[in-house]
């Protein structure tokens, strides 16, 4: 018998609107991948939007298009997207190991086909459970559930936390 999935993050903020193949060097630059990861946030899409890493707050989903996450594999990616309080990424598509690497960081990560109803700058709040985000206006976009085994790392707070729980260590 499986244990119940524990509630979801929600995530409630600002939208950053990013285009297609945004790479995980633009999220974690290969020059400071020996850097503290306070450090690194502090560069994390930087190189696409100057604004960005400074202007952030808690809770903020980041809306992107097509590949969002392709390149290395590096996970100071996610991590830097956390550390700068970045509640969930939606994109059109997700380079695997980044959609991975995310989830196993408790970072929530959608699949949305239609990304161009969520203007940059808007306000919007996610029901991970129902896969779905809903603007200031009322408008509501439909996301692509994650399955249920994700969610329950996620709500763990990643995969090692989520282990931990699973191995009676937590």
């Amino acid at each position: 018998m499986t244990s119940p999935i524990a509630p979801a993050p929600i995530a409630a903020g600002r939208i950053w609107r990013f285009g297609n193949n945004v790479d995980t060097d633009a999220m974690a630059p290969a020059v400071l991948m020996k850097s503290p990861l306070a450090v690194l946030a502090r560069h994390c899409l930087a190189s696409l939007r100057p604004e960005f890493p400074g202007d952030v707050r808690a809770g903020d989903v980041l809306v992107a298009g097509a590949n969002f996450g392709i390149g290395s594999s590096r996970e100071q990616a996610p991590q830097a997207l956390r550390e700068l309080g970045v509640g969930a990424v939606v994109a059109q598509s997700f380079g695997g190991l980044f959609y991975r690497n995310a989830i196993n960081l408790g970072l929530p990560v959608l699949v949305c086909a239609d990304t161009g109803r969520l203007a940059d700058g808007a306000h919007v709040v996610l029901d991970l459970d129902a896969a779905r985000l809903r603007l200031d206006d009322g408008t509501e976009v439909a996301c692509e559930p994650i399955p249920a085994f994700l969610r329950e790392i996620l709500a763990a707070g990643g995969l090692v936390p989520h282990l931990k729980r699973r191995l009676g260590k937590a």
